[in-house]
């Protein structure tokens, strides 16, 4: 079974400090716009964390909503991690 075909559930999610106090959902699906939703983060170089568990709470948040206080260090925690990530990998190319 593809990578994709075993997440049938995404939520994606964007922050900005400077227009917002928290991260907001901007796409929420599942079935094919999940699939939907993994592939374009897919093509836009974006990385993509697996966490069902994360993502059901994440999909009860409507569209352009901030994500509720709870989860906050949840979702701090992956965005340091991605961040991380993203770092090392910009550092790899530049040398």
């Amino acid at each position: 079974m593809a990578e994709n075909q075993k997440m049938d559930k995404a939520v994606a999610i964007v922050y900005d400090a400077e227009k917002s106090s928290a991260p907001r959902v901007v796409a929420s699906g599942k079935g094919e716009i999940a699939r939907k939703i993994i592939e374009t983060a897919r093509e836009a170089g974006i990385h993509i964390q697996e966490d069902p568990d994360l993502v059901e709470l994440l999909a009860k948040v409507p569209l352009g909503q901030e994500i509720p206080a709870e989860l906050y260090r949840t979702v701090a925690e992956v965005l340091a991690f991605v961040y991380k990530v993203n770092e090392q990998f910009k550092n790899k190319l530049e040398s």
